[in-house]
């Protein structure tokens, strides 16, 4: 069994304008890391993820809107993030039918053509299944107890407001060094992660995180496409013993798909 991860840029791009890069990284059932790195635009990263995923089981955890059957407003697996995680200052982004950059559905129709299908994640997984699943690599940080996560998120994506720039930079750049030194701790978990299994996630742990805005956004998301691998084992390990499901009562897709999100989750982030 493979597990991706997958922290893909929203927007496609165009002739004139590349899509964003798209971290990406596949583990195997003792953590090791098989491969990581980046591509741009949907036909490279359906490419990677194919030939990473190898011709037998594996669960792909994305980084992604995969199924948006509604026209406006925001689906309900996304409002139970707020619900579940907004004590830990985690909340998901309004996704629907009228935006433009809905990737996730595009590289999800690819990986369909290829024999991958969604899952809600309420079905115990098999080792055999090609499948993939929405996630969102905040949910596994602060839902993920030993991770040390206990009062809110880290803060190693967005500025800090109200700071001067420089020290902004800085307070960013340390929270990132303190979030991959606690994915160490991953190492002696069930599944478990080994970012210095691999000379390109080793550099995670070998040097700090950059203070310059696209360097840093570039590490950001490889460290992101870890934690979606990594959410994938343990839902593949341990089902809703460790992960809940949200948006199970959403009505589905034309196709029958589950508009759901596999999260992560303490005890006292799981809803009824």
């Amino acid at each position: 069994m493979r597990f991706v991860g997958v922290d893909l840029a929203w927007g496609e791009g165009s002739p004139t304008k590349p899509a964003n890069e798209t971290g990406l990284c596949v583990i195997d059932a003792d953590g090791s890391v098989l491969e990581a790195g980046w591509a741009r635009g949907i036909d490279a990263v359906a490419a990677w993820i194919l030939d990473a995923a190898g011709p037998g089981g594996a669960a792909v955890a994305i980084d992604a809107p995969l199924v948006v059957p509604n026209a406006t407003g925001m689906r309900e697996s996304e409002k139970q993030v707020g619900r579940a995680y907004g004590r830990w200052r985690v909340s998901a982004n309004a996704s629907n039918q009228a935006l433009k950059w809905l990737g996730g559905v595009t590289l999800r129709d690819r990986l369909e053509g290829a024999g991958f299908r969604v899952v809600s994640g309420v079905d115990d997984p098999a080792p055999l299944d090609r499948v993939m699943f929405e996630c969102y690599p905040y949910t596994t940080l602060v839902g993920v107890e030993e991770l040390g996560y206990d009062d809110e998120r880290p803060r190693y994506k967005r500025l800090p407001r109200g700071a001067a720039p420089a020290a902004a930079r800085a307070a960013r750049a340390l929270a990132t060094d303190e979030l991959v030194r606690r994915l160490r701790r991953l190492e002696d978990f069930d599944p478990p992660l080994f970012l210095g299994s691999n000379p390109v996630t080793q550099q995670l742990l070998d040097a700090p995180a950059p203070l310059a805005g696209p360097a840093h956004k570039h590490r950001e998301d490889l460290i992101d496409a870890a934690i979606c691998a990594w959410t994938a084992a343990l839902w593949q390990r341990h089902g809703c013993a460790r992960v809940q499901i949200l948006g199970r009562k959403e009505p589905r897709d034309a196709a029958g798909r589950p508009p759901t999100i596999v999260a992560p989750a303490r005890a006292s982030q799981r809803l009824p």
